[in-house]
């Protein structure tokens, strides 16, 4: 009675819906909380399952079989070739001697094949398509026919000679080139031949303290997104410091690591490339180093 009188019923009624109401939104923010939780770490693991999804398509590439005018064709076999076996192969090509003008030798891009290529190479003109962007090497008896994916390609070119052309640069580190490796929490520089020739050197390293896949939900998540990121932001820039503070090289900036944050190199690189190099330092840098020179031999 005393309530009604002094106007309080109404006002108690009003409290309790707001408070129903609010404990409505509470379970719908919770809920959301969650939902979002869920799609963050979905998100996490669709990002890891599309790296390895990719390297899974380049592994695959490398085995289709080509078709042309229905009839298969495929290489007579291909190789990775590095280290000693790189020299090897090299200095066979070279071994070669033809009369004037009986070698080819051309780069091809992709998309592209030059008619000069096409009538050298004849039924393995697919093949060479399906390679590039590559190195034809074909010689005018069809004793040599293979193509070279060097990691330092030059620009598309084709010419005959007595020999095959090639240029060591386009397979190996020259003195003077540098590489960096970077990764979302690790910068490491090198240069070769900086010390002995023949060697690379690493001249600068940057580690950063990167949080790593966060499990909470709600607003804890968000703000872990959020600082995550400015970490990954912060060390990039620091790793384009650094690069900006080396003296000037006399020769080819070479930048491989993560996808995600390679971008931010490409306007300053030469050479631009994915791997996957893990580990400390040391050994990542030692694992980029032997990713990126690499070549692919594919015989026609």
């Amino acid at each position: 009675m005393l309530d009604e009188l002094l106007g309080r019923a109404e006002l108690k009624e009003r409290i309790a819906d707001l408070e129903a109401e609010v404990g409505h939104l509470e379970a719908r923010y919770e809920a959301e909380s969650d939902r979002r939780a869920e799609a963050v770490r979905a998100r996490q693991e669709a990002e890891e399952r599309v790296n390895r999804l990719e390297d899974r398509i380049a592994d695959l590439e490398g085995r289709l079989e080509a078709v042309d005018d229905d009839e298969e064709v495929s290489f007579r076999g291909r190789e990775t070739l590095a280290g000693e076996r790189l020299h090897s192969v090299l200095a066979r090509l070279r071994s070669l001697e033809t009369g004037a003008e009986g070698a080819l030798t051309a780069f091809v891009a992709p998309d592209s094949l030059p008619d000069v290529v096409a009538d050298a190479v004849g039924d393995g003109a697919p093949l060479v398509r399906r390679a590039a962007p590559c190195l034809v090497c074909v010689d005018d008896a069809g004793l040599v026919a293979v193509t070279l994916a060097p990691p330092a390609p030059p620009d598309p070119f084709a010419t005959w000679s007595d020999g095959f052309e090639l240029d060591d640069g386009w397979f190996l580190p020259r003195t003077g080139d540098v590489l960096a490796l970077v990764r979302s929490d690790l910068f490491v520089v090198g240069q070769y031949g900086s010390d002995r020739d023949g060697e690379w050197s690493v001249v600068d390293t940057i580690e950063s303290d990167v949080k790593s896949t966060h499990s909470k939900g709600g607003f804890s998540q968000g703000r872990f997104e959020r600082r995550r990121d400015a970490q990954v932001d912060e060390h990039v820039d620091q790793s384009l410091d650094a690069l900006d503070a080396l003296a000037p090289a006399p020769g080819r900036l070479v930048v491989v690591g993560e996808k995600t944050v390679l971008g931010a190199f490409e306007a300053r690189a030469d050479y631009v490339a994915r791997v996957d190099a893990t580990g400390d330092p040391r050994a990542a840098f030692e694992a980029a180093v032997d990713d990126f020179f690499t070549t692919r031999l594919s015989l026609l």
